[in-house]
């Protein structure tokens, strides 16, 4: 499947064709250094997202599941 790329007003557009159906409303575009054109869908940031932060449990517990071997402090 081929398409071509065509200006509308100061932008160049690449035409989605019926057979791909978009999983995004937005997306991030990017090329790389071969030319390459890449759609990802846009994503929000959850380390950006309040609601998130409010409610995550930032707390962090470490599980080994072994002997300590070193100087490491166990838990309590």
């Amino acid at each position: 499947m081929t398409v071509k790329i065509r200006k509308v007003g100061n932008s160049n557009t690449l035409t989605v064709p019926n057979t791909i159906t978009p999983q995004a409303k937005e997306y991030d575009v990017f090329q790389g250094r071969d030319g390459m054109i890449i759609f990802m869908p846009k994503h929000k940031n959850p380390f950006l997202d309040e609601a998130f932060i409010r409610t995550h449990d930032w707390s962090q517990t470490e599980e080994s599941g072994g002997t300590l071997i070193g100087e490491e402090i166990p838990l309590k």
